[in-house]
């Protein structure tokens, strides 16, 4: 129905609504147009650049693999034990007078570490004696009465049974006074025996009797008994002397390894060190002394001992240690970094750069880890360069920036994830190569 003339405010208001109107839709139109039209010139865009042209390069630390000499160890766990181990046990029975040591001290040979109550072996020493003048008295009075005897069968004045008797008188006499000399010898070394010294040189440990107890030749022995008549029963000893320098480690080897070490043996000194837990610290170095003389059915092991000098006392009875043996040494070998070695389902393999800063995949055998360092056997040539870090963000044909040097002060990691995947222990490594993206 039109509107009657009558009414031009309503048809005013109607005209402006009917404007605005009008221009929304003109610009909702506008913005689909532009929208469109980016969307097509990106697309344009992408389909006339080639695929991968703007990545940006690839930040990389590298080395070149060099040739030198590679040492050819065996890593394996080892415990530390004394040269010599001694329970210093009680050699006569009696009262313990006195503890002459401090625990954990280092005492020497002969050093005196206890005293057994001596005073009942001063009495059998002087009763020895005592018996030894009397039948040496006796002795001297038949030797005299013989020679008398011996005058008077010249002269024929006595019987010859009666010479005959005395000479066996003589020599019963002189047997009874070598048996006597005996018994002073054996009194006087019981009484040598109430001084308790120390057989080796070594530290002492804890103090397992205490003064004031009886003690025997096996051990303390109950109250109640006689110093010198009581039967010991079976106890701890007195103290323990461990021989730390020089020092021993045991440690086992596989039995396919044993060759290599008795042919080294064979030619020269086998050379061991001694690491600690944490393969960070080198405790001491040594040698080999004794391979066992039979090959652990169970384990598929042989034993080796080493021995150490020990002269910083770094080396303590049964502490465990990581030992290396160096069993060969490979002359002019091909070695990288360990970091620089990934491993994929095709095996090991390395990243080469070529001069246009591109890696190609490049499989690898891998000989003898040192350190921070593998050789490699095949694969690789001295004075190509090979990726250390980054290694995860890498496949065939990428192309990379060498933002540092393998080994500089001012080399940061690439990727935090690769270095993580690493998984080596500081220092030293276990030979295990590291984990990179398969090619």
């Amino acid at each position: 129905m039109p509107l009657k003339s009558g009414h031009p405010e309503l048809r005013q208001s109607l005209h402006g609504l009917t404007r605005i109107f009008n221009r929304y839709w003109a610009l909702a139109a506008a913005s689909v147009l532009l929208i469109l039209g980016t969307s097509v010139y990106s697309f344009a865009k992408e389909g006339e650049s080639a695929p991968g042209a703007n990545i940006p390069p690839i930040p990389v630390t590298a080395t070149a693999a060099k040739q030198q000499s590679m040492p050819v160890w065996i890593d394996i766990q080892g415990t530390v034990i004394p040269l010599n181990y001694v329970n210093v046990m009680p050699r006569v029975a009696g009262l313990l007078q006195s503890v002459d040591f401090r625990e954990g001290q280092t005492v020497k040979e002969g050093q005196v570490l206890a005293t057994i109550d001596p005073r009942p072996f001063r009495i059998q020493v002087d009763q020895a004696q005592a018996q030894l003048l009397r039948d040496e008295a006796q002795l001297s009075g038949a030797q005299s009465d013989l020679e008398r005897y011996e005058t008077l069968l010249i002269q024929d004045s006595i019987a010859v049974q009666q010479v005959v008797d005395q000479r066996s008188t003589v020599a019963q006499l002189k047997g009874t006074v070598a048996s006597d000399k005996a018994a002073l010898e054996n009194a006087q070394l019981q009484l040598e025996w109430t001084r308790i010294t120390s057989p080796r040189s070594g530290i002492v440990g804890l103090r397992q009797v205490d003064v004031g107890n009886m003690v025997g030749t096996n051990g303390a022995i109950g109250g109640g008994v006689s110093a010198l008549s009581g039967t010991a029963s079976a106890s701890p000893p007195i103290v323990t002397i461990a021989q730390v320098q020089p020092i021993t480690a045991t440690f086992a080897i596989a039995q396919n390894q044993l060759p290599a070490v008795l042919d080294r043996m064979r030619s020269a000194k086998l050379p061991v060190q001694a690491w600690d837990q944490r393969r960070t610290t080198l405790l001491d170095s040594g040698k080999v002394i004794a391979v066992d003389n039979q090959i652990n059915t169970a384990t598929g092991t042989v034993m080796i001992k080493a021995q150490f000098a020990n002269s910083r006392l770094t080396l303590f009875p049964n502490q465990f240690v990581n030992v290396r043996l160096l069993v060969d040494t490979v002359a002019s070998a091909i070695v990288v970094p360990s970091a620089a070695i990934a491993s994929g389902s095709s095996g090991n393999y390395v990243y080469v750069i070529d001069d246009a800063n591109k890696v190609s995949v490049r499989p690898v055998t891998t000989g003898a880890v040192n350190q921070d360092y593998t050789s490699v056997s095949t694969g690789l040539k001295a004075g190509e360069r090979v990726v250390t870090d980054g290694l995860d963000r890498l496949k065939a044909g990428s192309t990379i920036q060498v933002v540092a040097q393998y080994g500089s002060n001012n080399a940061a990691p690439a990727d935090p994830k690769n270095r993580a995947k690493d998984g080596k222990p500081e220092g030293m490594h276990n030979g295990q190569p590291n984990k990179g993206t398969s090619p």
